[in-house]
């Protein structure tokens, strides 16, 4: 009996070592990118990205298994390569449910892949079966990394915090300012008074949907893919009261025509393409980057395939300047959509070669300036809480 009970046990280890190495085999073979770096731009690329503010305005990295101060060799970014590739502010997102099988076209939330990837990564178990607690677990997770970074990484939930943060960067830019933002509301698990736990717990932008429709409206990739429902004009008011920016990534049209009949502050979609270079259920049309822009708002253009189709560095400078033509440069920003499951042209140590991209362009200094990060820092000296 004993020789059968250890040979369960080994059984079980074994398992259990299987079982908690997936979430990096799967990492490793979801989050990749075209070519490997490292990444080569031209000497007057390379000198005028490093006079850039840098700011990217979506990031999955905390949905995975990684310590965001230590340098892998997978996946898109952590702190140290978020150094290397001189960035200065990179918008954090917590994604907390995906459907089986996801697509662009349709989706039902009857499925969730997260609940197995929580488990394998060891997350605590009540984000097993709370959407809210995952959101608040990958916050905790990035409250702990400034906490232990050393002044690397520098959380900001406020203008003061943000100002202070740039004057500091101007002498050192050897740090990194994060915002933490949420992909989608099902965290809200139907209840208006989560959205202050999202707000308390350091949320400073809201995504509304992601791949499938929630209590608050309709997803690109959902099923109905309605407008806000009487729920989600709840939270909108109450999203607007608090001072925090509402994310229309991911949103359907319905839903975005409705949250722009009733926003009085700046939206911003955080990660996109627009319909004009790459066609695609949540690539932004002319008119819903027009109206976008007249809220004060920005749109950060993506890398990855269903933005640009092609996700290489011309796909990329071609979209931001089919928008900047549009609507003006003013409204324009990058959002990579680094770690979200997605193949990229480069990880972030390549972003000079973006840099060289819209120089070749013919994009002038002030231009680039804008679109690499200075339109992300208006947007939230001007949007977010005061303190």
């Amino acid at each position: 009996m004993r020789k059968v009970a250890l040979g369960i046990a080994v059984l079980v280890l074994l398992l259990a070592g299987v079982v908690f190495t997936v979430p990096t085999i799967v990492d490793g073979r979801m989050n990749t990118v075209t070519h490997p770096g490292p990444y080569a731009a031209s000497a007057k690329a390379s000198i005028a990205h490093q006079a850039l503010f840098v700011a990217d305005l979506h990031d999955d990295a905390l949905l995975w298994n990684r310590d965001l101060l230590q340098r892998y060799d997978r996946g898109h970014s952590d702190l140290p390569r978020l150094l290397d590739g001189h960035m200065a502010l990179q918008v954090f997102a917590t994604v907390t449910k995906t459907p089986k099988n996801m697509n662009y076209e349709r989706n039902s939330a009857d499925t969730d892949n997260v609940t197995m990837l929580a488990m394998a990564q060891r997350w605590p178990p009540a984000t097993w079966t709370s959407l809210l607690q995952r959101a608040l677990y990958q916050a905790e997770k990035l409250h702990k990394a400034a906490q232990d970074s050393q002044g690397r990484l520098v959380l900001v939930k406020n203008r003061q915090a943000m100002a202070d943060f740039l004057k500091a960067w101007t002498t050192d830019h050897k740090r990194v300012a994060a915002v933490l933002a949420t992909e989608g509301l099902h965290p809200l698990e139907g209840k208006l008074e989560n959205v202050d736990r999202l707000y308390d717990a350091g949320f400073r932008i809201a995504g509304l949907t992601h791949f499938f429709d929630n209590e608050v409206g309709g997803s690109a990739h959902g099923m109905e893919k309605g407008g806000l429902t009487p729920f989600g004009r709840a939270v909108v008011t109450k999203l607007e009261a608090k001072g925090m920016l509402i994310d229309l990534a991911h949103a359907s049209k319905p839903l975005i025509d409705d949250v722009l009949a009733i926003a009085t502050r700046p939206v911003l979609v955080s990660h996109t393409g627009v319909a004009g270079t790459c066609p695609g259920p949540r690539n932004l049309t002319d008119d819903h980057l027009k109206r976008i822009a007249a809220t004060g708002g920005v749109v950060g253009i993506g890398y990855w395939d269903g933005a640009v189709c092609d996700p290489a560095v011309p796909s990329i400078v071609r979209a931001i300047r089919y928008a900047v033509d549009k609507v003006g440069v003013a409204h324009v920003a990058l959002g990579s959509d680094f770690n979200g499951a997605t193949r990229m042209p480069f990880d972030v140590t390549g972003l000079p070669q973006l840099t060289q991209g819209l120089l070749q362009a013919g994009f002038s200094a002030d231009d680039i300036r804008a679109i690499m990060g200075g339109n992300v820092q208006r947007l939230l000296l001007q949007s977010l809480p005061p303190v």
